[in-house]
C-alpha cells in the first residue's frame, strides 16, 4: 500500500511555540514510517512557513529552555483551490507534491483557535484535530463555560472583562463574589500562559495587567480546592475517553514551566487512583464535555475533583502537548493505545472527518 504524505504544522506566532516544536519532534520520532512519510512545515514566531528538512530542523532539540525551529531558506505558502497541490515553494511557485493529510501540533494563538483549521478546511485538506467550531469555542474560556454550564456540567464562578472594560475591574468586587485566592486568566491561551494566583489588591493588578498583555478579555475564577483530574477523548462521532490521570504540582499551581521545562514541575500519577465510580463519572462528563463543544479528533478534558465529589470542568484542550511528559499521549497508552498507534489513528480520523464532509452537498443545484 501507497504511504501517506503527512504533513506535520508546527511552531508558530504564539507563547506556546516552543512547546509545539516539542511536540513536533515526539510526533516525528513516533510515527509509523512503514505507513506515513513526512513532510514538515515550521512556522516561525514572524509567522513565516519553512519547508523544513528532517534530519535538521529544530536546534537545541534536547533542551526544552533552548529548543528553536532552524529556519529553511525554502519558505513555502498555501495556495487554496490549486489542482497540483496546495502548497508551493514560495521563491518559484513551484508545487510540492500533495499533502494526503495534516497534523496541525501548533498550539496557542493562530494555531488552535480555529485559524488554521480555518485556512486548511480552505485548502481542503483533512487535519488532526476538531474543526473551526469546536477550536474556537474550546480556545475561548469564557465562551467553553457558557456552553458548559448551559449542558449541566459543573464549571467554577467566574467574572470576564474585555479590555474595554478594564477600568470597571474591581479587586474588592471579584473577592466578594469569588473568595480568595482567585486565578486571573487571559481568555484566549493554553498551557496557563499569562495566568496567575492571587490574593491581594497588589496581586491583582499585576495580574490584570499580565493579562491583558496576552488577550483582549480576561476571565477571573474562584479557586476550588481538589484533585487536578485529567481525561484523554479520541473519536469523532462516537468517541471514547481514557482512564484519568492525576496532576500533583510541586509548586503553587500548575504552571507553564511545571508543565513543559521542569521535569520535577509537577508528578502524574497514570492512572489516577480513583473509585471505580469516580473513573466512569469522570470518562462519561468528558465525553459530554467533547461533544457539547463541538469538539472531533481528540481532546483533553480537565478536572477539580473535590473532597465532597463534585466534578468540575476546568477547561478543553484540543491540541494537547505530545512533549515527553504530556499527559494526553501518557493517558492513552495507559489505557492500551501506544504512541504509534495514537498518531495513526488521529490521521485515520481526520481523512475520515474528511471524507464524510465530501458528501456533503456544496449546491441546491
Amino acid at each position: 500500500m501507497k504511504k501517506k504524505k503527512v504533513g506535520i504544522i508546527f511552531g508558530g506566532k504564539s507563547a506556546e511555540h516552543e512547546v509545539s516544536l516539542q511536540s513536533a519532534k515526539n510526533i516525528v520520532d513516533a510515527i509509523d514510517t512503514e505507513k506515513y512519510d513526512v513532510v514538515l512545515l515550521g512556522i516561525d514566531k514572524q509567522g513565516k512557513w519553512h519547508l523544513n528538512d528532517p534530519s535538521s530542523y529544530l536546534l537545541n532539540a534536547e533542551n526544552p529552555k533552548l529548543i528553536q525551529l532552524n529556519k529553511s531558506n525554502d519558505p513555502v505558502a498555501v495556495v487554496p483551490g490549486a489542482l497540483d497541490g496546495q502548497m508551493i515553494h514560495a521563491n518559484d511557485g513551484d508545487a510540492l507534491d500533495q499533502l494526503d493529510v495534516v497534523f496541525p501540533i501548533v498550539h496557542g494563538t493562530l494555531g488552535e483557535d480555529g485559524s488554521l483549521q480555518g485556512m486548511l478546511r480552505i485548502a481542503d485538506l483533512p487535519f488532526v484535530g476538531p474543526s473551526v467550531l469546536g477550536s474556537s469555542i474550546c480556545m475561548d474560556k469564557d465562551i467553553t463555560k457558557q456552553l458548559l454550564a448551559a449542558a449541566d456540567i459543573n464549571v467554577a464562578k467566574g467574572l470576564t472583562y474585555t479590555h474595554a472594560q478594564k477600568a470597571a475591574i474591581n479587586y474588592e468586587t471579584a473577592a466578594d463574589a469569588l473568595g480568595t485566592p482567585m486565578f486571573i486568566k487571559p481568555a484566549n491561551q493554553g498551557s496557563s500562559v499569562g495566568v496567575s494566583k492571587v490574593s491581594t489588591k497588589a496581586e491583582f493588578d499585576q495580574a490584570i495587567d499580565e493579562a491583558f498583555d496576552y488577550d483582549h478579555k480576561v476571565v477571573i475564577e474562584e479557586s476550588i480546592i481538589g484533585r487536578e483530574i485529567e481525561c484523554s477523548v479520541l473519536g469523532n462521532a462516537e468517541p471514547m475517553a481514557s482512564l484519568p490521570g492525576e496532576i500533583l504540582p510541586q509548586t503553587e499551581f500548575y504552571s507553564y514551566e511545571s508543565k513543559y521545562i521542569d521535569e520535577k514541575g509537577a508528578e502524574l500519577a497514570i492512572p489516577a487512583e480513583l473509585s471505580a465510580d469516580d473513573v466512569t463519572r469522570i470518562q462519561e462528563t468528558a465525553v459530554k464535555a467533547f461533544q457539547t463543544l463541538q469538539c472531533e479528533g481528540l481532546a483533553r478534558v480537565d478536572f477539580f475533583l473535590t473532597e465532597a465529589g463534585d466534578i468540575y470542568v476546568n477547561e478543553v484542550n484540543t491540541l494537547p502537548g505530545f512533549t515527553k511528559i504530556s499527559m494526553y499521549p501518557k493517558l492513552w497508552e495507559i489505557s492500551g493505545l501506544p504512541y504509534t498507534d495514537l498518531i495513526s489513528k488521529l490521521i485515520e480520523l481526520a481523512i475520515e472527518r474528511h471524507e464524510a464532509d465530501a458528501k456533503l452537498k456544496s449546491s441546491v443545484w
